[in-house]
């Protein structure tokens, strides 16, 4: 999967938490943009856990900011499985 198919993914499963959010893109800040508190966060990274069939540790989470930095973590970690 390249980057924009995984970004838009993460934004259909923000779309699905917050449902009134507007105007994510890849440049928006997952918690100050969108005032995602930690149970949201949680659902989040649940929610792309199933998607991809991947386990993104915590720590990860607490170094991205960003949709696209999520993205790319979600790829790192897709490219750990299979090797």
């Amino acid at each position: 999967m390249n980057d924009e198919e995984v970004v838009a993914i993460i934004i259909k499963e923000l779309l699905v938490i917050m449902p009134n959010a507007s105007d994510i893109a890849s440049e928006t800040n997952i918690v100050r943009d969108l005032s995602l508190d930690s149970l949201a966060v949680m659902d989040l990274v649940m929610a792309l856990e199933d998607y991809f069939d991947i386990s993104i540790p915590l720590d990860r989470i607490a170094d991205t900011e960003t949709v696209f930095q999520l993205a790319g973590v979600v790829q790192s970690l897709q490219t750990e499985v299979r090797a």
